[in-house]
């Protein structure tokens, strides 16, 4: 029996090590997925000259995009025109911070946000933005929707197969861990789906709201962070079920070894 205690041994380093790189990838997706949510750098607008657009009209742009009547049209025209960035809680433009209509164009810039609240998450989306006589917009309207709850549910699926984990540790099991790959790998899911419901409201909406020639638009490096938090969830997800299914054989192979 000792040779194959030897082995024995030595395949239990190996799950071990499967089982901390797991962990390290989760807790990274974690991490990465948690700052896509909190930072405004979704999507982002560049234009040419943002002082100078926001000089013609003064302080109304800030006005009528922190308005609580503002429509969809009105604070997108103001994202494109003002160096607009984009997050799935708030929307923030660039101003000028002393703007008034006898005042030259100032080059003293200052980023301004508005949050959004839980009803502005769940508005409706029209097929005309700004018209609310066109009628509502489901795909987009749904898209919306989906990409405000999918990232609480990749993380809540995350927290989860963690709690079963810690439980796995508590009953010197490694069984529980298919469990908690396979949250992991709805988790995965979940992230995948955000990030295209995302990508096709963008596109959906600029569509309906071409970019102006003089504004250039691209996602921004929360959206990057959630990209790369998907493959690490999934890549978690397979080293936790492959260490428990593995572990499992082996152990079932020592004990019938042990029997004969």
């Amino acid at each position: 029996l000792f040779p194959y205690s030897s082995k024995g041994a030595m395949m239990d380093n190996r799950f071990a090590t499967a089982l901390v790189i797991a962990c390290v990838l989760s807790l990274i997706s974690t991490i990465y997925m948690a700052a896509s949510i909190g930072t405004d750098f979704w999507y982002e607008y560049h234009t040419l000259s943002p002082a100078e657009n926001v000089s013609e009209a003064g302080r109304s742009i800030w006005e009528e995009f922190v308005s609580e009547e503002a429509d969809e049209k009105t604070y997108t025209d103001a994202l494109f025109r003002c160096n607009g960035t984009v997050g799935l809680w708030r929307r923030c433009i660039t101003v000028p911070k002393n703007s008034h209509w006898y005042s030259p164009p100032e080059t003293d810039m200052t980023t301004n946000c508005i949050s959004l609240s839980l009803s502005d998450q769940f508005m409706e989306k029209y097929i005309e933005p700004g018209n609310h006589n066109s009628g509502t917009d489901l795909n987009r309207t749904y898209l919306w929707r989906l990409q405000f709850l999918l990232p609480f549910v990749s993380l809540g699926l995350m927290c989860f197969g963690a709690l079963i984990g810690l439980c796995a540790c508590a009953c010197r099991s490694l069984y529980p861990a298919i469990a908690t790959g396979v949250l992991h790998f709805l988790a995965g899911l979940c992230t995948l789906g955000l990030v295209g419901c995302y990508v096709a409201g963008i596109e959906l909406l600029h569509k309906k709201l071409p970019l102006p020639d003089d504004v250039r638009g691209e996602f921004g490096w929360s959206f990057c962070l959630a990209c790369v938090s998907a493959p690490l969830q999934f890549m978690a997800a397979a080293l936790f079920i492959w260490a428990a299914r593995t572990n499992r054989k082996e152990f079932t192979l020592l004990k019938a070894y042990r029997v004969a």
